[in-house]
């Protein structure tokens, strides 16, 4: 992988609302023929259904969990159990980048295809950047299918087949989890890319896992199994080009050489790195009682309904039913009628609510900023605990930008929601989400004593000093107190400013 991939950005609000006229209507061939299948079974057979399975004997309990906060330890995880895997792999994700996390991952794919493993990868389309012969290369493999989650046809130009349908383009599956013999996997916020594993020299994504073991992967590789058979679901194959020949061995040939970097720096890992070799020690799994919550991909067909807003709804119910905090951690924030509702009545109950976000500085979406901007004084206002992350805050970084990906709801402690779920119209209306609810005191003490310790150091805290807002932090021993936007330009500022005329419901 590969090649340089087709540019598969989103267009810009105020540019598809110019050009949406101009555009016929061009859907993915979301009829083309695919075979039905299911997750395989766990088997005792297998080292980690064997592995899983004595550990649950010994500890008694049916599933376990560890948290992976750190990039490099979540991507080693990965690319371990794949080399373990001697079953199956389901992996589902919103989307993978033509680089050194997108190749190797690739790479371990291949080999466990090569070993007999069977291999099912679903990506969402849109912001998929690796090229359809890449996928198409992995695909070729007897042991590998490739589906693409609610395609755009790719017939003359892409953006103006994005906007011929529109309506449908614009639902997207935002799922991210990976199963490997249906007994270990990972849930959580990133996707496969090099900002989300701690690889990317420009910048870094703080970003949240957990490692799952148990009868849990079988909750998850049933939300998988959903997605996969959906009509939205359309084989990689259906976009092959029948006049082009291809020669998928020289992409493969080429993907290994590409890889070898990336294999390198695994292998010290596996060494350096406990959680590498996580599988072999599974009494460093914390037991707790779990369920996965999720959206039905039907909810990518009908008009937003509370029937098909199955994971906000439950989300909602577990945060209002709060003793006393609920802690928020979200990129991207605008929480709108609805959340505000509920934060609100968190408050005058006297639950505690702390939120971190991100800053105008640290977003990586700027337009999204421009809606929250709205919230800040009313959350403050409630008696919310609002922090915004310093873009530079990570210690001796140099010109390295910091931005929060992670995607957590801790409820009193014992409660914990780890997932793809942003607090946003967004997550709520348009995109199918999924997560795990994982009830344990020790995990919810660990995550929230994590978070907020790592967290507070590296944000400003955002009130009200006579009626105006301010940012406040601690930076480098001394107190600073802010008034406008920290970190950024007078430019950025008015681009915020500007994308607030940016319908809130598309954010």
């Amino acid at each position: 992988m590969f090649v340089k991939g087709r540019n598969t950005r989103v267009l810009r609000p105020f540019f598809v609302l110019f050009l949406l006229g101009l555009a016929g209507c061009a859907a993915g061939p979301v009829d083309y023929p695919r075979e039905h299948s299911e997750a395989i079974p766990v088997s005792t057979e297998s080292t980690l259904g064997r592995a899983t399975s004595e550990w649950q004997r010994e500890s008694g309990a049916q599933s376990g969990f560890y948290p992976l906060g750190a990039g490099f330890d979540a991507l080693t995880a990965r690319l371990a159990l794949m080399d373990l895997a001697e079953i199956s792999i389901d992996a589902q994700y919103f989307l993978m980048k033509n680089d050194r996390a997108g190749r190797i991952f690739a790479a371990k794919m291949l080999e466990a295809a090569d070993r007999g493993v069977r291999v099912r990868f679903l990506l969402d389309d849109i912001f998929t950047t690796v090229d359809d012969d890449s996928l198409l290369m992995l695909d070729s493999h007897p042991n590998i299918e490739v589906r693409l989650f609610n395609p755009v046809a790719r017939r003359g130009l892409y953006y103006f087949n994005y906007l011929g349908d529109f309506k449908r383009a614009n639902r997207r599956m935002h799922n991210k989890s990976f199963i490997v013999d249906n007994a270990i996997g990972v849930v959580g916020g990133r996707n496969i890319a090099a900002e989300y594993f701690q690889l990317e020299e420009h910048g870094e994504f703080a970003d949240f896992d957990m490692l799952l073991a148990g009868n849990i992967t079988g909750e998850v590789e049933g939300s998988f199994d959903r997605f996969w058979n959906h009509a939205y679901a359309v084989p990689v194959e259906a976009f092959k080009d029948a006049d082009e020949q291809v020669d998928y061995d020289a992409r493969r040939d080429l993907l290994t050489s590409l890889e070898d970097e990336g294999e390198a720096e695994y292998q010290q890992a596996l060494q350096q790195h406990s959680v590498g070799q996580q599988w072999q020690d599974l009494s460093r799994l914390i037991p707790a009682e779990a369920r996965v919550v999720t959206d039905d991909p039907e909810k990518l067909v009908h008009k937003p309904a509370g029937e098909y807003q199955v994971l906000i709804n439950e989300l909602t119910q577990a945060m209002e039913a709060a003793e006393s905090e609920v802690i928020i951690l979200t990129p991207y924030l605008v929480p709108g009628e609805g959340a505000m509702h509920v934060i609100k009545g968190l408050r005058e109950r006297g639950v505690r609510v702390v939120i971190f976000t991100n800053s105008l500085a640290s977003t990586n979406h700027v337009a999204v900023h421009g809606a929250y901007a709205r919230y800040r004084e009313p959350l403050v206002e409630a008696g919310v605990e609002l922090h915004e992350i310093r873009v530079n805050a990570v210690p001796g970084a140099g010109d390295e930008k910091l931005t929060l990906h992670t995607k957590l709801i801790i409820i009193d402690r014992q409660v914990s929601f780890i997932g793809s779920l942003n607090v946003d119209p967004r997550s709520v209306d348009i995109n199918t989400e999924m997560g795990i609810m994982v009830e344990s005191t020790e995990i919810g003490q660990a995550i929230a004593t994590g978070a907020l310790t790592l967290l507070r150091p590296v944000s400003y805290r955002v009130s009200l000093v006579d009626g105006d807002l301010v940012w406040q932090a601690d930076i480098d021993g001394e107190t600073v107190e802010l008034s406008k936007e920290p970190d950024t330009s007078g430019w950025r500022r008015f681009k915020a400013t500007m994308s607030k005329v940016v319908p809130e419901s598309q954010l």
